[in-house]
């Protein structure tokens, strides 16, 4: 998002989080007000990358509606790399859609769409592409993409990865994930770590364990905290398994070592 707001020259802010890693609402109100900004560009994450908290889009609206702001003076985009994927197919899904409020989203097809390469689909209303969209005359159609040509394979890899299985086959790889991501919330508060998910979550956090102990099993870290994901490709709990046993191990050891047993 650096990046892009870098690229583009355009002025940007970066809002707290609260604890569970959601967007601390609180804070977005303080630094648009602060900044005078009147035509906001609000990025909600649809599952952060750390935590997997989902930005609540309906509050978003409600809190920039409290202080005047009319719902045409600004733009929602959500990223929704993984969780785009998760929340069509659980029973209780929070706000995500065009339905809900936003005006655009992202979904990675190399996560739980399950491309071979990176890849990912942006969606937006038609009005807004329609913005960036320019005739060209020797392919007799209209180019609607930022670079002017895009991968093809990638599509296709992409068509061929969702046409794959079923939308009860997606929602039963969708709890089995969810399921397994609980098994490991369990796991970990059954011996005293805080473990914890967010809501329709795939990615558990807990207590970041020694450099040995993530460069093993490559966890992914930031600050105190470290964290694993579920994704489905784990039929059974084996390998969580092994990596739950080694970060309680070591955890559970560096207490010892600190109390000085």
């Amino acid at each position: 998002v650096g990046k892009i707001a870098k690229l583009l020259q355009m002025k940007s802010c970066v809002i707290e989080s609260l604890d569970n890693g959601e967007i601390d609402y609180d804070d977005l109100i303080h630094k648009i007000k602060t900044n005078k900004e009147s035509h906001p560009i609000i990025f909600a994450n649809i599952g952060t990358t750390m935590t997997g908290a989902i930005d609540d889009i309906e509050m978003i609206q409600e809190r920039l509606a409290q202080i005047g702001i009319m719902r045409r003076d600004y733009y929602i985009h959500a990223d929704a790399a993984l969780s785009g994927m998760i929340l069509p197919f659980v029973d209780h899904p929070q706000a995500f859609s065009f339905a809900h409020g936003i005006d655009s989203i992202c979904v990675s097809g190399h996560k739980m769409i399950g491309s071979p390469i990176p890849c990912g689909i942006v969606v937006a209303k038609r009005q807004n592409v329609e913005r960036i969209s320019v005739d060209v005359d020797y392919i007799s159609t209209r180019d609607q993409t930022i670079s002017g040509s895009r991968n093809g394979h990638t599509v296709l890899l992409m068509w061929a990865a969702i046409r794959s299985q079923t939308n009860l086959q997606r929602r039963q790889r969708i709890q089995h994930c969810l399921k397994m991501a609980q098994y490991a919330v369990d796991r970990f508060q059954a011996v005293g770590i805080p473990a914890w998910r967010n809501p329709n979550s795939i990615t558990v956090v807990f207590p970041c364990p020694s450099e040995h102990i993530w460069k093993k099993h490559y966890l992914a870290t930031s600050g105190n905290m470290a964290h694993l994901i579920t994704t489905a490709h784990h039929r059974d709990t084996r390998q969580i398994d092994s990596l739950i046993d080694d970060v309680i191990f070591d955890l559970q050891g560096a207490s010892k070592r600190t109390v000085g047993f």
